[in-house]
């Protein structure tokens, strides 16, 4: 892993770990990795600097990136849930939600919010109540292939097994996300970790605690890294706690605001390489192309 005495442009010591998120981040409107960004990463990677996923995304969603960060390395899934060890293609560590508590939430949920719809991810997949079921005519991802299909009881009585809940996922037809978002938190907040990512009435919940950036921090205290050493990147309100807790942030220019209130920086766009462009400024790498979007580190710095 690359040293604390090493200095970027600024000749201030660079970062020491690398933390991205990916949808809306890392990932161009293709949802991959472009080329350009992937070189930067693996040149980071050549040069010991670890570069670690941190995304709400399960892990079945994640196989065709594993080579962007060069086969190897840990990621942080789940919003915190997991990390995967990439090499091993093996959860290492899982930090679920209890089944008792996935019960109380839901009745919480349904008494505050009628329509509620409830779906888990488990270290084995997607599995989710009959009413969660794909709208009629509505598309289904290819990676939520055989979901487990159960009432809910039944479902967090399983959480207690060999698959346990990483992720509760709360959805509602009619309200707006935003709203949702807080009328969940005040029903459920002391009992889970509620927050939000998408662009349609879809909240996440995770175990008491659990966030990006609660799992990062134990990864990186493994690794030796202190959180100054570590730039981190993200887009959503899922990413506040993990651009809080980093010492280097950044968020995208097309970040939601509550999020750019807790960023030290910007980056450019998610879908013009504003990852590659701010890593390759940050760390002086020559050659690399001038950022297309704002990527200056010092507009917007708080």
């Amino acid at each position: 892993m690359g040293g604390t005495g090493d200095t970027g442009r600024a000749g201030a010591p660079l970062p020491r770990l690398v933390a991205t998120d990916l949808d809306g981040t890392l990932l161009g409107a293709d949802g991959r990795v472009s080329d350009r960004t992937r070189a930067v990463l693996l040149e980071l990677d050549g040069r010991g600097v670890p570069v670690v996923f941190v995304t709400g995304r399960p892990v079945r969603w994640m196989e065709e990136l594993w080579a962007d960060v060069g086969g190897h390395g840990l990621a942080v899934c789940s919003n915190g849930g997991i990390v995967y060890d990439v090499a091993a293609r093996a959860v290492r560590t899982a930090r679920p939600v209890p089944g008792a508590v996935l019960l109380e939430v839901a009745e919480r949920l349904r008494a505050a919010v009628p329509g509620t719809v409830l779906a888990l991810e488990t270290t084995e997949g997607l599995a989710y109540e009959p009413a969660w079921a794909p709208r009629p005519g509505g598309p289904r991802d290819p990676r939520d292939a055989a979901p487990l299909v159960a009432p809910f009881p039944e479902l967090a009585e399983r959480s207690d097994g060999p698959a346990p809940c990483v992720k509760l996922l709360a959805r509602h037809s009619t309200r707006t996300p935003e709203v949702y978002w807080g009328e969940v938190e005040e029903a459920v907040g002391d009992l889970v970790t509620v927050t939000w990512s998408s662009t349609g009435a879809l909240v996440e919940m995770s175990a008491a605690g659990v966030t990006k950036a609660s799992t990062l921090a134990v990864l990186c205290e493994e690794l030796g890294v202190a959180p100054a050493e570590v730039v981190a990147f993200g887009d959503m309100p899922n990413d506040i706690p993990l651009l809080s807790w980093a010492g280097t942030s950044y968020a995208m220019a097309d970040a939601h605001p509550a999020l750019v209130a807790v960023a030290g920086h910007r980056a450019g766009r998610h879908d013009e390489d504003g990852v590659a462009a701010a890593l390759a400024d940050l760390f002086g790498l020559a050659g690399w192309p001038a950022a297309e979007g704002p990527t200056d580190t010092e507009e917007g710095a708080r």
